[in-house]
């Protein structure tokens, strides 16, 4: 199928002005796609707003039977575009294909989780009775229930193209809220973003859906992100990315007259704890799992694990761990701008006399990201900031510490994480049972004896944290919980059956 290059606003494939054009990167070549994507206008973004209002009253009102068989025919709509659509991404973003399958079953899986929890939801409305006795003044009926917000705005991510992007977790929850969507797609991997925009335009002409439940557009104009998120037909935004454009847009956001709810997922170091014991007990194998758990996607996940805590006396680990690195190989970067900033951030902790570089990846391509090691004391991570910030892509710095007074002072000054992992045995877990505690008062989801690359879509799932891990303590976004950021809360007082 032929990509466009055009924005897809209220069920019309449109374009703009011919010269206001912009193409895709290529990482694994260095070089820019042929094809043409057109930047949206201000007028467009307006219209795809205005669309999104006047569709929110019908859409609001159709059963969760028919939201939860709109979700469904989308999925397979995604598996209709078959492996052109592996094949386009491949390209734009580098990832490999048997990645990217991974990533479309995992995004089809997350249209098919809430279609079922739109039928046989985990929440119910509240009743009470009321009571004309009681005294001193009589109890009316109420009934609490909650209602959708209205249309959303939604960035798509960089690096997961399907799961995070056009039809991610943000968009399918807030559909299935009953809240109409407008994507802002990402400029690293546009095609994709447009075969993604063309599965739910089929499931919108198919199920007869308004038109304006959902619209998309490109922009590299970083102007009609922050137009997008002050008009008034916005409801809520859900955004993937870096904290530096989230406070932009927080911004922004504040410059209106009504206060509207940012979703915002914002990244993490995602600190992993190795106990004595566990160390004692044999660390090859976990030194290893954590340098795979940190290549994976060239440590392009917003849960790479991106600083190791572990005992002075863990010099067979420290060892393991730099030999397993450099004997691995540089990998591409999802965008250019991603591979200048992992640039300097590495740049930067190699010029720091705080840390010391033990390993370096053997480099095959000079646009590749090459993946480092670092290693420093628990008194410098403590007291360096720099030291406790992410590096996006395969970077990572082993802490070590003496005693634990030390690892209370690391979980002191840790800002918001995405996950925290410990490693120990069970007699581990005991004797640092006050620290695990802190621990969790600092994370969205604390990991035992695990990785924390991959995250599993489920009602359970929390993916979030303390800021700046995301923008609200209280919500996720993976999981079927992800729809209630949606929704608000209305009681119903003296209501009639």
């Amino acid at each position: 199928m032929a990509l466009s290059g055009k924005n897809l606003i209220a069920g019309q494939w449109v374009t703009n002005d011919e010269q206001n054009t912009f193409s895709a990167y290529l990482p694994a070549t260095d070089d820019l796609g042929k094809i043409q994507f057109y930047n949206v206008s201000s007028e467009q973004v307006n219209t795809a707003v205005e669309a999104a209002q006047l569709a929110f009253p019908r859409y609001r009102r159709i059963s969760a039977a028919e939201r939860a068989s709109f979700l469904q025919t989308i999925a397979e709509s995604i598996m209709s575009l078959g492996d052109e659509l592996l094949q386009i991404t491949h390209m734009e973003t580098g990832l490999s294909v048997e990645r990217l399958r991974g990533e479309r079953q995992r995004t089809i899986n997350q249209l098919n989780a809430f279609s079922v929890e739109l039928l046989n939801p985990s929440y119910t409305d509240i009743e009470e009775p009321g009571d004309e006795t009681r005294s001193p003044v009589p109890k009316p009926s109420t009934k609490l229930t909650r209602i959708p917000l209205g249309p959303v705005a939604v960035f798509g991510a960089s690096n997961f193209p399907y799961a995070f992007s056009t039809l991610g977790g943000d968009t399918v929850a807030a559909l299935a809220a009953g809240c109409p969507v407008v994507v802002k797609a990402h400029p690293a991997h546009p095609g994709t973003s447009e075969l993604m925009a063309l599965a739910i335009h089929h499931a919108i002409d198919k199920l007869a859906i308004p038109k304006g439940v959902f619209s998309q557009f490109h922009s590299t104009d970083p102007v009609l992100a922050h137009q997008l998120v002050r008009h008034s037909g916005i409801k809520a935004v859900g955004f993937t990315g870096s904290q530096k454009v989230a406070e932009l847009l927080i911004k922004s956001i504040q410059l209106r007259s009504d206060s509207i709810p940012f979703y915002g997922e914002l990244g993490s170091i995602n600190p992993q704890f190795v106990f004595s014991e566990k160390i004692k007990h044999g660390s090859g194998a976990l030194a290893q799992q954590l340098c795979l758990s940190l290549l994976m996607g060239n440590g392009q996940f917003c849960t790479s694990p991106g600083v190791w805590i572990v005992p002075e006396s863990a010099t067979d680990f420290i060892e393991t761990c730099s030999t397993f690195m450099s004997e691995q190989y540089s990998d591409t970067l999802l965008t250019k701008g991603i591979q200048k900033e992992y640039e300097s951030s590495v740049s930067a902790l190699k010029m720091n006399k705080q840390l010391r570089n033990i390993a370096n990846a053997k480099q095959l391509q000079h646009f590749h990201g090459t993946p480092s090691l670092f290693a420093t004391n628990a008194y410098h991570f403590v007291t360096n900031e720099q030291l406790r910030k992410e590096v996006f892509g395969p970077c990572a710095v082993i802490v070590t510490y003496k005693q634990i007074e030390e690892l209370q002072q690391i979980v002191s000054v840790m800002e918001g994480q995405l996950t925290a992992s410990v490693h120990g045995t069970e007699r581990d877990f005991e004797e640092h049972k006050d620290l695990i505690e802190s621990i969790s008062f600092k994370v969205g989801r604390l990991i035992y004896n695990q990785m924390p690359t991959g995250v599993e879509v489920c009602a359970s799932m929390n993916h979030g944290g303390p800021y700046p891990a995301s923008t609200d303590i209280r919500s996720t976004s993976v999981g079927q919980q992800a729809m209630s950021r949606f929704l608000r809360p209305l009681c119903i007082q003296n209501f009639s059956e």
